[in-house]
């Protein structure tokens, strides 16, 4: 029996299918549980969508050194909305981010011809 779909039938399109869509016409989506919660990384199971505004702060950096290339920063964002991803902020030196950092969404594209974008921060000015 052949079912048509993505996990069993239970959806139309994988949750990853959904927000590469969303990356490529630079959109940050979200799911939302039934508890009205965020949630990211996308996952079956939410079903609600939604697309960030791309605003939030640094809750952790670090920054990596990898041998014969340049340092870049790892962070850790808590976005407005409620959820936390893994990124890097980019247009600074990698140790200028620091903890608390407001940031916004910037897009970086992608390596591969047809990739989506990359969801990336640039540091927000100083108000």
């Amino acid at each position: 029996m052949h079912v048509e779909g993505y996990a069993g039938g239970v959806l139309e399109r994988s949750p990853a299918d959904v927000y590469t869509e969303h990356c490529h016409r630079r959109e940050l989506a979200y799911q939302v549980g039934d508890d009205g919660r965020p949630v990211f990384r996308p996952r079956v199971g939410p079903t609600v969508w939604r697309v960030s505004a791309g605003l939030g702060a640094v809750y952790a950096t670090t920054v990596a050194r990898p041998r014969g290339g340049e340092a870049y920063n790892i962070v850790l964002v808590d976005l407005d909305e409620g959820f936390r991803m893994m990124s890097t902020v980019v247009g600074v030196a990698p140790e200028e981010v620091s903890v608390g950092a407001r940031v916004r969404l910037a897009w970086r594209e992608a390596e591969a011809d047809g990739a989506a974008p990359v969801p990336v921060f640039e540091l927000e000015p100083a108000s």
